[in-house]
């Protein structure tokens, strides 16, 4: 990975779904080798798809949902009910975490009614101890690559020094 390629990714992620085309225009890197470096990213693994980012209030599944899941210490038990956790309906991101919560879980529901079925499903996996949810009032900030939250400059650093 070099100069060229994190400015690739930096344009990727400000355009939102970018063609090469676009993305040469806002760098000045010719189409062809961006396409050839987009190309390389993805078989590198360093690009994971292409899919579109979805309004998650247009197709109602706008309830935000955050818990903290204590669960009862033994060996293995971060895979075994971090994988129990990530099968609910409705869960899209699970974190195993160091601190007084062993799990954070954030799940996008349709409805205050689901909201109730959620927490039953947590509380029956085998190991957990005590949940804590919050509903969230209002988004501040969702950003969905992280690369948006820093300077070309910053990524060059990071990035380029592994090298």
């Amino acid at each position: 990975m070099d100069d060229r390629d994190i400015e690739i990714l930096n344009a990727v992620f400000e355009l939102e779904d970018p063609s090469p085309k676009e993305v040469g225009d806002v760098t000045g890197i010719p189409k062809s080798t961006v396409h050839y470096r987009l190309k390389k990213l993805r078989e590198d693994g360093i690009i994971k798809n292409d899919l579109f980012a979805v309004d998650l209030e247009k197709i109602n599944l706008d309830l935000t949902i955050i818990t903290e899941v204590d669960a009862q210490y033994r060996e293995g038990y971060h895979k075994d009910v971090g994988n129990a956790l990530s099968t609910i309906e409705g869960v899209n991101q699970v974190y195993f975490t160091m601190g007084d919560t062993d799990f954070i879980v954030i799940a996008h529901l349709p409805s205050r009614d689901k909201v109730e079925e959620l927490i039953e499903q947590y509380e029956v996996i085998e190991g957990v101890e005590r949940t804590s949810s919050k509903f969230v009032i209002s988004t501040i900030k969702n950003e969905p690559h992280p690369l948006r939250d820093f300077t070309l400059e910053t990524l060059r650093e990071s990035i380029l020094s592994d090298e």
